[in-house]
């Protein structure tokens, strides 16, 4: 089985050990990801992009992701993100699932993690 990783050259990958993306066994699997900005939804919608460029490099796009984990400090931040996620994931919703948790820096709202299956 040939395994591909894909780096963003997000600060944690290097400081921590991972990388963004693994490409193995016909899926991919998308580290958690988190991004700029000052409130949850302009976070919600760099991560998305990132996401969405470590699927597009890997071959797949939103329209693959099977399995999406949201991880949040405060529930409550939630909703305001549904509509960009419906968005993202269209008429292609994947199994989802919230935790309400602490994130590495204090200053993150979202951080999401998607399994993707390769195209074809």
């Amino acid at each position: 089985m040939t395994i591909k990783r894909i780096h963003s050259g997000g600060p944690f990958e290097a400081k921590i050990g991972y990388c963004r993306a693994v490409v193995a066994g016909g899926f991919v699997h998308v580290a958690g990801t988190t991004g700029a900005g000052d409130d949850v939804q302009s976070q919600c919608a760099s991560a998305l992009a990132t996401i969405g460029a470590a699927l597009k490099e890997a071959g797949a796009s939103m329209a693959d992701v099977v399995r999406v984990t949201y991880m949040l400090p405060e529930a409550s931040d939630f909703e305001p993100c549904w509509p960009m996620l419906r968005t993202a994931f269209g008429e292609n919703p994947p199994a989802a699932t919230m935790i309400e948790c602490g994130l590495i820096a204090s200053h993150l709202k979202i951080e999401i993690e998607v399994t993707a299956l390769l195209p074809g």
